[in-house]
């Protein structure tokens, strides 16, 4: 049964739905696997505070979400890997305007953290993180 989101429980429930997905891919999960390693339950606790923040109007995330980004070795290819499996997250699991929401607001920054990664890229300058 499709769930919305109301509480931080279907914003874990997303989030450890997406994780399972984005560990088990071939292009997405070595790169993840290389820079998390053993700090999963650390990055987790982090992205239910990011959703929580942008779904819930709670505000428990404080950071910048692009920094850690910012060097990572990916390009358009993982961003649409990323986008495809967040939806297919969404659609397995919520419904409603915040679950629509979510997957808009990931299409975004994903658009934007791969335009930035490529701008950077292509003009030879480092990020400011």
């Amino acid at each position: 049964m499709l769930q919305e989101i109301k509480t931080l429980d279907q914003i874990k429930l997303l989030v450890d739905a997406f994780y399972v997905k984005v560990r088990e891919d071939e292009l997405l999960g070595p790169i993840f696997e290389r820079v998390i390693q053993d700090r999963w339950p650390e990055h987790l606790e982090k992205m239910y505070r990011f959703w929580q923040t942008i779904l819930l109007e709670e505000h428990t995330y404080f950071g910048s979400p692009f920094g850690p980004h910012a060097n990572l070795p990916v390009s358009k290819a993982h961003f649409d890997r990323w986008i495809n499996l967040f939806h297919q997250t969404v659609d397995a699991h919520l419904t409603g305007e915040k679950a629509e929401d979510a997957k808009w607001r990931a299409t975004k920054m994903a658009e934007l953290f791969n335009s930035k990664i490529e701008y950077y890229r292509e003009n030879l300058i480092k990020p400011i993180i």
